[in-house]
């Protein structure tokens, strides 16, 4: 059966001011990202991997074109209605982990279930669940500075899926890592997509990792080519 598309870019165009003149960033990006796969996105610096991120998990507008999530069309959504659909469909992960300093491990996974609206009882409970799936249960009363680089970023990965979205999103995940380290939170993220049934797009600049994934994808003048 063919797995249902959670994520659509349709005809993605964006250009910034730069003076006098217009620098078109995305030039007719078109792509589509489906249920249980991982996608690799590699390109070089500077062709617009970020805005790509940023516009696909409606942190930034196009100039032109839609984001369809779980097909929804984003296009006409206010910045509120978007605000909820990224709140609830699309979960993010940093190269920096960006983890509350003044939280716990597990305060940091219950955080964004609580604005949700959960109970303390059952975010608890849920990111309980996601520290042991990530294999650092034991770490869960530690706050950020007292955890490895490599902890830190599988707690950042708990805590973006911990109202289970549809869509991850993550740009460089493991790019302040030793190759080790990450290794190991690399199959643990994809471990995590196969088994939830989530999807992930994830921006790197490491080959071997990227081979690991289902499908590459890269950026070449602006439009978006499968490798």
């Amino acid at each position: 059966m063919k797995q249902q598309a959670v994520l659509e870019l349709k005809n993605i165009r964006r250009s910034y001011g730069q003076g006098d003149q217009e620098l078109a960033i995305l030039k007719g990006a078109n792509f589509t990202l489906r249920s249980g796969e991982t996608v690799a996105l590699v390109a070089p610096s500077g062709t617009g991997k970020s805005t790509l991120l940023h516009i696909a998990g409606l942190l930034e507008r196009p100039s032109e074109g839609d984001v369809i999530v779980s097909g929804h069309s984003c296009a006409d959504m206010s910045d509120d209605e978007r605000t909820a659909v990224r709140r609830a469909e699309i979960g993010f992960v940093y190269q920096f982990h960006h983890l509350l300093p003044e939280f716990s491990a597990l305060e940091n996974i219950m955080m964004p279930q609580l604005i949700a609206g959960l109970s303390r009882k059952d975010a608890a409970e849920r990111a309980e669940q996601l520290l042991a799936y990530m294999r650092i249960g034991h770490r869960g009363t530690h706050r950020p500075a007292e955890l490895s680089g490599g902890e830190q970023q599988r707690v950042a990965i708990a805590r973006a899926v911990a109202n289970a979205p549809q869509v991850l999103l993550a740009d460089e995940p493991t790019g302040n890592l030793d190759p080790e380290t990450a290794g190991y939170v690399f199959d643990a993220l994809t471990a995590l997509v196969r088994q939830s049934g989530l999807a992930a797009m994830i921006a790197t600049h490491n080959h071997e990792l990227a081979s690991r994934m289902d499908r590459r994808i890269t950026l070449d003048e602006g439009r978006i080519l499968e490798f």
